[in-house]
């Protein structure tokens, strides 16, 4: 490592305990106003109410946040006002900024990461699908010889590739990579990265986080077992970075406090029906009926019902809620009214938006 770069052990041992035992790390949104500019004080009460609510970090600049804050000078900005609000908690949360782009981009990005205080860099290789295997473990040990990367399956149906087994095998070996989010909405992919990990005998340093917002219960309840020299070792996916978990993020942590500690308060039945409607709730709020154009619109509408958010306002003019997405969304909220947190969030929220 480069005497200027930061270490897995060179993490602040709070934050780093609280991502390997696992927990809630919601990606965060962005606030505008109505003229599409930087809503300070509400982007601040998001911080808070993720933190308050119990979630063990902050996932920032990633997609929920807009890629498009980078062409219109956000991408400091936001990342450091969601560092001063970590820094203010009493959690010490653990703080995650998305690095995108092709090597320089990605690279640059870490290291204004690593100088805002951040932890790790969430590595997205949209960037780089014309890469062989070699230029994209390449491409991620560039961004590793920075400071902790978290690597990123993302799905090809909003704008990823398909990253063979043999490119996660030789990832997992990258000794400065502490964790993976796995979030290619395939069962197949997502079984590659695990695997992958057991293989290369890094399950102790990587820890795995479902990106699967598809299949967020049932990852989080599986035990993956496979077999190395012979015999088995099983690991579980420890945790959730979602864009799900942007919103009702008080219900998301007590659903990952059930499932570390009463896995037993619902029988297998139960949590595979718990699984099943928390897949219909976010293939609304991500708009799957819509190609998953209106995902971060819908996101933005659930936070100004609440009052956190003024506007579902993004970057792009365009980007808005898809067809029927509004009538759908009234919906789950109607028949799930157990998932949302809307009675945290009212309590709260006078003093979250206080200055």
């Amino acid at each position: 490592m480069k005497a200027h770069s930061m270490h897995i052990s060179d993490l602040p041992a709070t934050p780093l305990a609280a991502l390997r035992k696992g927990g809630v790390i919601p990606a965060h949104p962005l606030a505008l106003t109505a003229e599409r500019k930087l809503d300070e004080r509400r982007q601040r009460a998001l911080s808070r109410y993720y933190l308050d609510a119990g979630s063990i970090g902050l996932a920032v600049a990633v997609h929920t946040t807009q890629f498009e804050i980078r062409d219109h000078g956000l991408l400091e900005p936001v990342l450091s006002l969601a560092a001063a609000e970590a820094a203010a908690h009493a959690s010490t949360p653990f703080m995650v900024a998305g690095a995108v782009g092709r090597t320089a981009q990605a690279v640059s990005e870490a290291e204004l990461a690593r100088a805002k205080g951040y932890h790790a860099v969430l590595l997205s290789l949209a960037a780089m699908r014309d890469a062989s295997v070699d230029e994209l473990v390449d491409h991620c040990r560039a961004v590793a010889a920075v400071m902790p990367v978290i690597g990123f399956y993302l799905q090809t149906a909003v704008g990823g590739q398909a990253l063979p087994y043999a490119f996660w095998r030789r990832f997992a070996e990258i000794d400065n990579v502490l964790a993976i989010k796995m979030a290619p909405f395939n069962r197949y992919r997502t079984l590659d990265v695990v695997r992958a990990v057991v293989d290369a005998h890094a399950e102790d340093r990587i820890t795995l986080y479902t990106g699967n917002d598809d299949h967020i219960v049932a990852d989080l309840m599986t035990e993956f077992t496979f077999v190395r020299d012979g015999k088995p070792v099983s690991v579980r996916i420890k945790g959730g970075l979602l864009g799900h978990w942007s919103v009702w993020t008080r219900k998301a942590v007590a659903l990952m406090a059930d499932i570390q500690q009463r896995p037993q308060a619902r029988s297998a039945s139960e949590w595979l029906a718990l699984d099943a409607r928390t897949t219909d709730a976010n293939g609304v709020l991500f708009d799957v009926a819509n190609d998953f154009a209106g995902c971060i619109a819908c996101l933005h509408e659930v936070l100004r019902r609440q009052g956190l958010l003024e506007g579902t306002w993004c970057l792009n003019p365009d980007e808005a809620m898809g067809p029927g997405q509004l009538e759908e969304l009234d919906r789950i909220c109607r028949d799930y009214p157990e998932l949302n947190d809307d009675a945290f969030v009212a309590a709260n929220l006078e003093r979250w938006l206080a200055d």
